[in-house]
Order: C-alpha cells, then sequence, then structure tokens
C-alpha cells in the first residue's frame, strides 16, 4: 500500500501504471498482478486501506471537548501539506474523486470516507450537545452535512485552483464559536481558546 502511495503520489491517477507501483517497492510487477489483478484492483485496496487509515486518526482527535475535537479534525482536514508529496496525494485523490461517476466501485469507496467524515463530526456535534457545550436546537446531522460539504469543497479548490485552506479554517472556527456553542458556553470552558 505504501508503493501504491508513493506511485500515486510521483504519477497522479491518469499516468499510473504498475510497473510505477512495482519501482516503489521491493516486488516486482509479475508479483504485484499475481495479488492484484488490475491497477485499479490496486487502486481500490489502496483506498480501503486509506479510508481505514483515516477512521482511525479521526477517532483520536486532539482536545479536551467535543467542540475543541471538531475544530482539530477541521484543521486536520484542512492543514496544508508539508512536503510535496502530500499535495501531490491530493491531487491524485482529486484525480480519483473525478472517477466516481463512472466507477461503481471508486464511488463505493468514496461514499464510505464520506460516510465517515459526516458521521464523527455528527458524533462531536451529539456529544456537544450532551455535554451543555452545543446549542441543542441544531440539527447535528444536517450540521455535519453542511462542515463536511465545506470541508470537501475547501480541499478541491485547494488543489483545482491552489487556493488557501487557512480562510476557510478560520472561517469554521468562527462558525463553530459562533452559531454552534451553546449560549452560556463561553470558548474558554470548551478548550476554544
Amino acid at each position: 500500500m505504501e508503493a501504491t502511495y508513493a506511485a500515486l503520489c510521483k504519477h497522479g491517477y491518469a499516468s499510473l501504471r504498475m510497473q510505477d507501483i512495482a519501482d516503489e517497492s521491493s516486488k516486482s510487477k509479475a508479483t504485484l498482478h499475481y495479488h492484484y489483478e488490475s491497477k485499479q484492483a490496486l487502486l481500490y485496496a489502496l483506498l480501503d486501506y486509506l479510508t481505514d487509515s483515516f477512521a482511525e486518526r479521526i477517532e483520536t482527535l486532539e482536545g479536551e471537548t467535543p467542540a475543541d475535537q471538531l475544530l482539530s479534525l477541521v484543521e486536520h482536514y484542512l492543514s496544508p501539506g508539508e512536503d510535496d508529496a502530500r499535495e501531490e496525494f491530493r491531487t491524485a485523490l482529486l484525480e480519483i474523486k473525478a472517477q466516481g461517476p463512472y466507477d461503481d466501485r471508486f464511488r463505493a469507496e468514496l461514499t464510505e470516507f464520506d460516510r465517515l467524515l459526516h458521521g464523527r463530526i455528527r458524533s462531536l456535534l451529539e456529544a456537544g450537545q450532551a455535554d451543555g457545550i452545543v446549542r441543542r436546537d441544531i440539527d447535528p446531522d444536517e450540521t455535519a452535512e453542511f462542515i463536511t460539504t465545506v470541508l470537501n469543497g475547501a480541499q478541491t479548490r485547494h488543489v483545482a485552483v491552489d487556493h488557501p485552506t487557512d480562510q476557510t479554517y478560520a472561517m469554521l472556527e468562527t462558525y463553530v464559536t459562533r452559531e454552534l456553542l451553546a449560549e452560556d458556553a463561553t470558548p474558554t470552558e470548551v478548550g476554544l481558546e
């Protein structure tokens, strides 16, 4: 999976070949074909692997409160790449997302990734409501839908037109603190200052 990830980052989806993946690993192209009948099958496995990895990361977010953890998730999702490989991966992932309408398996994997993100945001909002930190009159499902859409749009815009994500993060932080926090909850009390 690491070799597939590295090759995908270097070559992008459209140009990726099984030989590129073999060149990044200790396996031969023939060995890769023995385990995966095609490049597509290997990419399906990679998306599954990345989805599992993402699920683990978003379950162990930094922060004392659900609101703080929500902003930690947003920051992690929007943080710019610290190296070229992360930016290259985001570009390759956008290429894969573009295949979703034409490839049912890609669509299923991407849907699972989206479901995980939405579900984690919703669970953080519900936990915040239970703790009295998040307003009780908001719908956690609808709010999670909105935040998920903003995150995906910001990431796509960043990759497609190199728009920085820091302004989107700042706006989401403002949205959380002004619109989602309960009236009697101060940012300091919920770990946001």
